[in-house]
């Protein structure tokens, strides 16, 4: 079954708190995943910030049209092995998102 975006909140920086149709959350932090022509302006924060969940994709989008597939956006915000640091296994995500 393909994981689905129901609910999207800003945290801080480049970290988003996701929460998906199967009850699981967490928070991913996109800052190094904001690569490819689509994706380069998100990296001004003021325009990162626009995003919202699209009932249709049910996944996260921004005004310039990119979006994340819900299963990577699933996958990044259930793994702990995303992230190298060790307070993310203590925290449920990494320093940057605290």
């Amino acid at each position: 079954m393909i994981p689905h975006v129901i609910e999207a909140k800003y945290k801080k920086g480049f970290c988003i708190w996701l929460r998906f149709d199967d009850g699981s959350e967490g928070v991913v932090d996109l800052e190094n995943e904001l690569t490819g022509e689509m994706f380069e302006p998100l990296m001004q924060l003021d325009k990162f910030r626009l995003f919202h969940v699209d009932p249709e994709l049910e996944t996260i989008v921004w005004e310039n049209g990119a979006d994340m597939s819900p299963e990577f956006l699933h996958e990044k915000a259930n793994s702990r092995n995303h992230t190298p640091n060790k307070s993310f296994q203590r925290t449920g995500h990494t320093a940057a998102c605290r």
